[in-house]
């Protein structure tokens, strides 16, 4: 829903109202706090009549992230009910049709949704030129496209305390994982405070901003906060191999969504050879990352019943679950 209109129901108050001085948080406080997750879809190679193509859809505070768009995307995030004017950015894995070939669409429906504002694209090098390509059949939007390509830089800020960070991975093409980190400031430190002297003035912008100057003099927000707290981590990746450094970059995700091509242990030499991962790879991944809980996608066309090959997953990482279209998460800071 734009700006939280429709929102799913908002259970489970009791967390975030003993940050909030004893009184129930308003639905604005609680969002700041926290992640929302959807699969869009779950197919890999080519759409079933129940299954899009891959796409991944994260909220917070109200803008939204959308990872991937392979052919239906528009279609599934209509019935997800979202909205689409509020997609501000759009990160691509790589340029294989099953993860960009809605992009086209997708860039209509969000100008025809009203927005206005620019769009950030991300994806690896010669993301602008191929999405100039596409662009030939959407010739005229009212908003700008702001490329971001990967090569020097591999982390940016999507929003004040939102982090999206890149790793190279190992598919047949140019290929990249992703984390998105929701950063969370200390505490308002009172000792601090008095110790340093600062203007009361200061305090709370303070919470808010890394600094600011007051009466010409420049306050950071560590002079009243202490150390950062556990933040939110999800991770996405999808068309690879397992490799070396792929558990360590998805070290300690909240949830990791991650490929399953597969689930059949016999047709693990078919999966390597697509350069893709079977459900018991994915699931050694989030077992040596120890995540908070595994959602696998990406499923072959041959694979119609991926819950019928869990169990494989399970034995090895137990809170493991198969994905599927508009599935949706919560994420939110721990206590």
């Amino acid at each position: 829903p734009q700006r939280g209109q429709g929102a799913e129901p908002l259970a489970g108050l009791g967390r975030a109202q003993r940050g909030c001085g004893g009184r129930a948080p308003t639905v604005l406080e609680r969002r700041k706090n926290m992640i929302d997750v959807s699969l869009l879809g779950t197919g890999g190679m080519m759409p079933l009549p129940n299954r899009f193509l891959t796409a991944m859809l994260c909220r917070i505070n109200g803008n939204m992230t959308l990872v991937d768009c392979g052919e239906g995307t528009q279609i599934t995030l209509k019935k997800l009910g979202w909205g689409f004017k509020n997609i501000d950015n759009i990160v691509i894995t790589h340029f294989h049709a099953d993860h960009i070939s809605g992009l086209p669409g997708m860039l209509l429906a969000i100008g025809n949704a009203g927005r206005e504002e620019s769009l950030n694209l991300f994806g690896p090098p010669g993301l602008e030129e191929v999405v100039n390509c596409l662009r030939v059949i959407v010739p005229e939007l009212n908003f700008d496209i702001n490329f971001t390509e990967w090569g020097r830089m591999y982390e940016t800020f999507l929003a004040p305390n939102v982090e999206l960070k890149a790793l190279t991975v190992n598919h047949v093409c140019p290929c990249y994982a992703y984390s998105i980190h929701l950063h969370r400031k200390g505490r308002f430190d009172m000792e601090k405070v008095q110790r340093g002297n600062i203007p009361m003035a200061v305090w709370s912008p303070l919470q808010k901003y890394d600094e600011i100057v007051h009466e010409g003099v420049k306050y950071t927000s560590d002079m009243v906060l202490g150390p950062d707290r556990k933040g939110i981590m999800l991770g996405y990746c999808t068309d690879t191999r397992p490799t070396q450094n792929l558990a360590a970059f998805m070290q300690g995700a909240d949830l990791l969504i991650c490929e399953g091509l597969y689930g059949d242990p016999e047709k693990a030499e078919t999966t390597a050879i697509k350069k893709h991962m079977t459900f018991q790879e994915a699931a050694n991944i989030a077992k040596r990352a120890k995540v908070g809980e595994l959602w696998l996608t990406h499923f072959s066309p041959a694979l119609p019943n991926p819950k019928d090959y869990l169990g494989e997953a399970r034995r090895i990482f137990k809170n493991s679950v198969v994905g599927r279209d508009r599935m949706v998460k919560v994420l939110e800071f721990e206590e």
